[in-house]
């Protein structure tokens, strides 16, 4: 196969698994217009359309869904391959493609990206921010990180946080205007910010426990959100009460008094977030390095 050819394949390739022009042509280190030549010199010559694009949208065709699922696993076995040279000589190299939750890419990686480049310089993160649950090994992902209620089959996990607990808060302005609810059944008069999972378009229905019962709750308000920072904003903003993982962020503006635990006694206790690869592979050398750092732990150490 002639170089060219090499790169068209590849080219594609980046371009199925990003489902996106501009992303994958980020990866690649391309502009979107040469990334979009180099596809219609691919279709061109082997006579066929591969994608079908629209102004907002890119997505395979039949041809190029059964071209993909036949090329993408030699582009990983290439990839896997260069790792493992790069590894024999003794450094840790490569790109790592991680699929995140937005939680542990703010919480988790976000503030030891410096640390991670720092000791390992030649490790290229391709992080991917998504809450829907994707498959790694067809998206050709070295891990994952998700809650660990939601970890997928036939995987290896490795714990990174331990349980997290959702709690109820609101702004002081929300409870100076509208009261603060004594009961989870209080909930339905007052205005809440609703979750809606991606991929599925489902709206999370609170789950609440106490010591002595536990309940699921169809709630409403004015923002229907898939993403957390928006949920966040809008509850520090005095829109409604927020339903929340109690993490560094939270616990940061109850300290400060931008927000306030509220229905004390009713929460839910969920499993961390858990790292997550195939378990039909060893890991690779830097992702051991990446659960590392993820971990504060000094792999010299012990």
């Amino acid at each position: 196969m002639r170089g060219a050819e090499f790169a068209e394949l590849q080219a594609f390739a980046a371009v199925v698994e990003r489902a996106s022009f501009a992303r994958a042509a980020d990866a690649l280190g391309l502009t979107p217009s040469a990334l979009s030549q180099t596809i219609r010199q691919l279709e061109a010559r082997l006579g066929v359309r591969l994608l079908n694009r629209t102004t907002r949208s890119v997505a395979p065709t039949e041809a190029g869904l059964r071209l993909h699922e036949r090329i993408a696993p030699l582009f990983y076995e290439i990839r896997e391959a260069v790792s493992e040279a790069a590894s024999s000589s003794g450094r840790t190299a490569g790109t790592l493609r991680i699929n995140t939750v937005s939680l542990a890419a703010r919480s988790l990686i976000a503030p030891r990206l410096g640390r991670f480049h720092a000791a390992h310089p030649d490790v290229a993160l391709d992080l991917v921010v998504d809450d829907a649950l994707s498959d790694i090994v067809a998206g050709r992902l070295d891990a994952g990180i998700r809650f660990g209620a939601r970890l997928e089959q036939d995987m290896y996990a490795v714990r990174l946080t331990p349980d997290m607990t959702l709690s109820a808060l609101a702004a002081p302005a929300y409870l100076a205007r509208c009261g603060e609810p004594a009961t989870p059944a209080d909930l339905h008069r007052h205005a809440c910010l609703n979750w809606r999972f991606p991929g599925s378009g489902r709206i999370y229905r609170w789950q609440m426990a106490s010591a002595d019962d536990a309940l699921e709750l169809a709630v409403s308000g004015p923002l229907i959100a898939n993403h957390q920072d928006l949920m966040m904003a809008a509850a520090l903003q005095g829109l409604g009460i927020l339903y929340a993982f109690d993490d560094g962020e939270i616990a940061a503006a109850v300290a400060s008094g931008a927000l306030r635990r509220i229905l004390p006694g009713w929460s839910l206790t969920s499993p961390g977030l858990h790292l997550y690869y195939s378990n039909r592979r060893h890991p690779r050398p830097a992702l051991r390095a990446f659960i590392d750092c993820l971990l504060d732990r000094d792999p010299s150490a012990g």
